[in-house]
């Protein structure tokens, strides 16, 4: 069990520790509270606790036996001195907690700050994932024959949108090459690009920042080009960010994260792990409309792509 405390749109927790009745007792003496708090800090054993409070030992010996009991503290190690054998403890829990009525089912385990409220909805509600993760598939497929090499990264961005659930959900990826019809109709995030992931082709026309095929071979891409800033982006580690209507359900709303190539797919995803705060603010050139172009760079020099750039 948790302890989560939201404060200021921040949250903080700890693992906690529900007491039954008789073990109330043995927590909430003035004496025995301040032991516990002492083990906070870290090991101690008993005289090294009379002193540290200034008791007498005989009486730190009295509540250690009842907390002891009551599983609120235990030995964590053991050393002879002076011929005897001194043990050392520390709390099993740092917080407790009490309960007088039977815990109720719930969907919502804390309130997200509001900017990311706005960001991930419909995608999660409340703690629930309501969305299909689409990939390309990473089989040749396609226009293209292109194969999907996504699928590590967006693992990454699944344990970034399981920072705000209240449960595991199931069966939400799905190959592009997987989807039909009634898939279709969900709110939907897409990642790769329309080489890569055939729904991403299908949708590229309605998006605010679109994917513009290469003249010559009408199945290829080299650049995409943004309608809010009138810019066209060629770099190759370059990705887009887009939340928009869902053009096969209009109840529903899709996100797009997909790159030039595969480093600026990759970029898409770290901005979400590393910049989401500046990634809620909007595009650069219309303040909080979700649509974002972001550079991925390699710091390092490792050939993989560790830093993100907001360029749009």
């Amino acid at each position: 069990m948790w302890i989560v405390k939201e404060e200021g749109g921040k949250h903080s927790s700890l693992p906690a520790r529900i007491l039954k009745p008789e073990e109330l007792k043995a927590a909430t003496s003035p004496l025995a509270w301040k032991i516990l708090q002492l083990l906070t800090e870290r090991p101690y054993y008993p005289k090294e606790i009379g002193k540290k409070l200034k008791v007498h030992e005989q009486k730190i010996y009295y509540h250690i036996r009842n907390l002891e009991k009551a599983k609120l503290i235990k030995v964590v190690r053991e050393e002879r001195r002076q011929g005897a054998i001194t043990k050392y403890y520390y709390i099993t829990n740092p917080a407790l907690t009490l309960i007088l009525k039977p815990l109720e089912p719930t969907t919502k385990f804390f309130k997200m700050r509001q900017e990311y409220e706005n960001f991930l909805s419909p995608f999660i509600t409340e703690g629930k994932f309501d969305a299909v993760f689409v990939m390309g598939s990473p089989e040749p497929h396609g226009p293209t024959k292109q194969r999907g090499h996504d699928g590590i990264y967006a693992t990454n961005l699944g344990l970034f949108f399981g920072r705000f659930l209240n449960y595991s959900p199931t069966n939400s990826v799905k190959l592009d090459t997987e989807m039909r019809k009634e898939d279709l109709k969900n709110n939907l995030i897409l990642i790769g690009g329309p080489a890569i992931n055939h729904l991403t082709s299908q949708i590229n026309s309605k998006l605010p920042i679109k994917f513009v095929k290469v003249k010559h071979n009408g199945s290829y891409y080299d650049s995409f080009y943004s309608t809010i800033s009138k810019k066209n982006y060629t770099d190759e580690s370059y990705g887009i960010i887009v939340k928009a209507n869902n053009p096969f359900d209009k109840t529903k709303k899709i996100l797009v994260l997909a790159g030039r190539k595969f480093k600026g797919t990759q970029a898409t995803m770290l901005a979400f792990l590393l910049k989401f705060d500046e990634l809620c603010e909007g595009n650069s050139y219309k303040k909080g409309y979700p649509a974002r172009v972001v550079d991925g760079l390699d710091l390092d020099n490792d050939g993989e792509v560790d830093f993100v750039e907001f360029i749009e």
